[in-house]
């Protein structure tokens, strides 16, 4: 069975046409053969290889996100744990200011804290793309593991000493 690439670039309203189209030249490539479909937010390049939307509901997004192998994502805290909770593998790329697709550069510290737990493959650029989707497709990452539970045990034990 083949692999299914899910893309989402969240829901802010900023573009990140740059990611998009890095994707497409893919295609263009060989490099990519797989079935995608990309959920573009505000973004105003449209796709020529792959199906997209630009807002998917709920339904919507988990049905696109439990069908993908590989997630194709922005820097966003939520869209990476969102992922990883589910076992996909991957591919994080930094939103840049300098391009207008976010205020700043915070997402540059997300991922590189995500990708120091071996969690996903995490880019500073979409120049990089190509060589992660080799890497991506050979590279075993970790388990996600969710600190909640020591989080909450924690609370209660200091409650339960008050």
């Amino acid at each position: 069975m083949s692999e299914r690439i899910f893309i989402t670039l969240g829901s802010q309203k900023f573009q990140f046409d740059r990611l998009l189209k890095a994707v497409d030249e893919l295609y263009e490539k060989g490099i990519l053969k797989e079935q995608a479909f990309a959920q573009t937010g505000y973004s105003t390049y449209q796709p020529v290889h792959y199906e997209y939307k630009n807002f998917l509901n709920r339904d919507e997004f988990e049905k696109e996100m439990e069908k993908a192998d590989i997630v194709i994502t922005h820097g966003g805290t939520g869209a990476i744990i969102g992922a990883v909770k589910k076992g996909k593998k991957v591919i994080a790329v930094a939103r840049s200011a300098q391009y207008g697709e976010h205020v700043d550069n915070h997402q540059l510290q997300i991922i590189n804290q995500f990708k120091e737990q071996n969690l996903i493959c995490g880019l500073t650029d979409v120049k990089g793309l190509e060589n992660a989707v080799g890497y991506i497709r050979t590279h075993d990452f970790d388990d996600y593991q969710s600190n909640t539970d020591r989080i909450i045990g924690s609370i209660k034990q200091y409650i339960e000493s008050l």
